[in-house]
């Protein structure tokens, strides 16, 4: 029998709707919620999630649906369902609260709160009964509900206590000046927590942390520290062997529950996939190895293939689950590999992919290829072939099996991470598809995702925008910007990236103390207003904001932002120099706040011979330390930078001038003299 919907039936989120027809009496983060709070003098059961989670749909089964929890949480509280991915201001601050209470934290995310917001309890997954140690959330509720009934004051002052630690765990540490033994001492540390059995700088569970990588290329870089491009490349290679990686229908799950990277949590996010491909993508410019080319190509297929929309955006996730089991899609026994690539081919990919009668997780297996050896694989070019032709196979046949859950929300956040991707990528791998796919994408957002304000906002789906953005989607669409506009050099999307930097400064930033708030003055308040540093699962709004400001300062050949550069490092540095480990790309903004950016303009356009030699010759060499601009006579390109309009062609002939050290003195007109300057 159906059950009736509730109120959630009417929101937009995956996440919500999935919830809308539980007993449980939910609303959405809504004042009509608060009010009814106050008015019945209840407490807020609030629990936050997002559409992809395994243990959100556990708690989904085994509780929400019940309708013996669901009776206790009508009764006593008012519940509220919260979307993690569309309202990360809420998540921020509660999961906050949890970590500062419970030494961790993670999704689903289960708090419960005064009818003013302020926390008094947070937790995680609780199952419906107590077991093995872990209190029930029926027996939960209910001693929750004593305290409220019978020791209202008890309730109370653990609130405003909690309050006051979150408020002083929220301020930054005293400023400290930081120089360029903060850069050494976080890629020493980098090197001590690096795994060297399997990669990593955990041990399990293990996430990717792309942004890692991504400071030790530049570290290398600049250092030629030979033990550091080793670890790059021994983690990359790790992961991609690991069954974290799909070596089916490809892409990167989440994290992997083991040390190998074997056995991953199954769920797909655009973030990972977006940041991965631009490390793998990175590290091919700085090594020319074929290998990282190959991996960054096939996260680029999945992402194309299963994540973009047909407006030309991208999709936020793909589930862990299918049929209600976690990893079910994704796994193979050895019987039903071997009828699909019969006995000669079928033996070829079971030896090398490790699937094996025994299995390798719950009795079937993930492939993998941890105990193969890249290297060879790449001398044998008919066994390539051949397995590519098992792959292929073996992909159609499970696209027949049932799909994982697609979450189609377009973020702008995300989404401004797979522009910077595939912009990076059409430009280093000379693949223009790519450039006119982070266009698409850009366009949709520039359009779709802007109020009638002009206020950038954070989520579309089914024909809605809604939820006015924070920090990260100004700061990770920015970023894409620029790097679309180095990718394709239309000067609207430069334009574009100085117009929301613009708005990101006048909406967030803390004209006292420096740094950038989570949330807009224009945004509902909440408890706090916190400024986010910590780089962890994704780099942090801050770290990448500051990076934007002074990749722009270069761009724009101004000084405008560096006093908004000098007061972000400031505001931060105490707190950073603390624990270098865990702000890891705001360092590696710093490193180019202190580094010398080679500025190059080219003179002339597009399609012409020396325009796109020297743009070649230019990709073909790693250094991440520099800006391009092309000028092509652009009128608005010179309102940005007035200094680009002398630097021009010479008696009709395309040129290129290069800027080092706060010295412009190298000008070419060959491309002999490009290839001596960049070689």
């Amino acid at each position: 029998m159906e059950r009736i919907a509730n109120r959630l039936i009417n929101e937009k989120s995956h996440y919500l709707l999935q919830h809308a027809h539980n007993p449980v009496d939910w609303y959405s983060w809504s004042d009509e919620a608060f009010g009814k709070a106050k008015t019945e003098d209840k407490p807020v059961f609030l629990s936050i999630g997002y559409s992809t989670c395994h243990w959100c749909h556990v708690m989904e089964r085994e509780s929400f649906e019940d309708e013996e929890v669901a009776e206790v949480l009508n009764k006593h509280f008012i519940s509220i369902k919260v979307d993690r991915e569309e309202r990360a201001d809420i998540d921020s601050i509660y999961m906050t609260f949890c970590q500062l209470y419970t030494g961790s934290g993670g999704w689903p995310l289960t708090v419960i709160l005064t009818p003013d917001k302020k926390p008094f309890f947070a937790g995680t997954y609780f199952p419906k009964k107590s077991r093995h140690g872990s209190i029930g959330i029926i027996e939960l509720l209910n001693k929750i509900n004593d305290i409220w009934e019978n020791d209202r004051e008890k309730f109370n002052t653990t609130c405003d206590e909690m309050l006051k630690e979150i408020k002083k765990y929220d301020k930054n540490n005293d400023k400290e000046e930081l120089n360029e033994k903060i850069i050494n001492n976080t890629a020493l540390q980098l090197k001590q927590y690096f795994q060297r059995d399997y990669g990593g700088f955990s041990r399990a569970p293990k996430f990717p942390v792309p942004h890692n990588l991504y400071f030790l290329l530049r570290y290398y870089y600049q250092n030629k520290d030979h033990e550091v491009l080793k670890i790059i490349e021994k983690n990359l290679q790790c992961m991609y062997k690991g069954g974290i990686f799909d070596h089916i229908g490809f892409g990167f799950s989440r994290y992997s529950t083991d040390n190998k990277w074997l056995v991953p949590h199954f769920e797909k996010m655009l973030y990972d996939n977006a940041l991965l491909s631009l490390v793998y993508t990175e590290t091919y410019s700085l090594t020319g190895d074929r290998q990282y080319e190959e991996v960054a190509e096939k996260i680029y297929a999945y992402l194309l293939r299963d994540m973009l929309s047909p407006e030309g955006a991208f999709y936020s996730a793909e589930d862990a689950d299918s049929e209600g089991v976690e990893g079910k899609f994704y796994v193979w026994t050895l019987d039903e590999l071997m009828r699909v690539l019969g006995d000669e081919e079928g033996k070829i990919y079971a030896d090398i992919y490790d699937i094996t009668n025994r299995g390798n997780f719950e009795g079937k297996s993930i492939p993998n290829l941890i105990d193969g050896d890249l290297e060879k694989m790449q001398k044998y070019t008919e066994l390539q072939r051949r397995l590519e032709n098992s792959r292929k196979k073996l992909f159609e046949y499970r696209e027949k099996r049932v799909h994982p859950f697609k979450d189609d929300k377009i973020l702008t956040s995300w989404n401004g991470l797979a522009i910077a991707s595939f912009s990076n990528g059409g430009k280093i791998f000379k693949k223009p598809d790519y450039i006119k796919v982070a266009r698409k994408s850009a366009d949709f957002i520039l359009n779709k995702l802007v109020n009638k304000d002009g206020r950038l906002l954070a989520r579309y789906r089914d024909g809605e925008a809604a939820s006015l953005a924070v920090l990260e989607d100004y700061a990770f669409l920015v970023w894409g910007l620029i790097e679309l506009y180095e990718a394709c050099f239309d000067t609207k999307y430069l334009e574009k990236a100085i117009e929301l930097n613009e708005q990101m400064i006048e909406l967030f930033w803390d004209k006292d103390n420096g740094g950038f708030y989570l949330y807009g003055k224009d945004s509902e308040e909440l408890i706090l207003r916190p400024k986010e540093i910590y780089d962890g699962a994704l780099p942090s709004g801050n770290s990448v904001a500051l990076l934007n400001l002074i990749k722009l300062n270069s761009l724009t050949g101004s000084l405008k932002y560096e006093e908004f550069i000098e007061k972000q490092i400031n505001a931060f540095s105490g707190t950073v120099k603390e624990n270098p480990i865990g702000y890891v790309n705001f360092i590696t903004a710093f490193m180019y706040n202190i580094s010398s950016i080679r500025e190059i303009v080219i003179a002339g356009s597009i399609g012409e011979e020396f325009v796109e030699k020297s743009l070649d010759i230019i990709n073909d060499k790693y250094n991440p330390f520099q800006s391009i601009i092309l000028n092509n006579g652009d009128s608005r390109l010179y309102k940005i930078n007035s200094l680009v309009e002398i630097q021009g062609k010479a008696e009709g002939k395309s040129m290129m001038f290069i800027c080092e050290n706060f010295t412009c003195g190298n000008t070419m007109d060959n491309i002999e003299q490009v290839k001596k300057f960049f070689n």
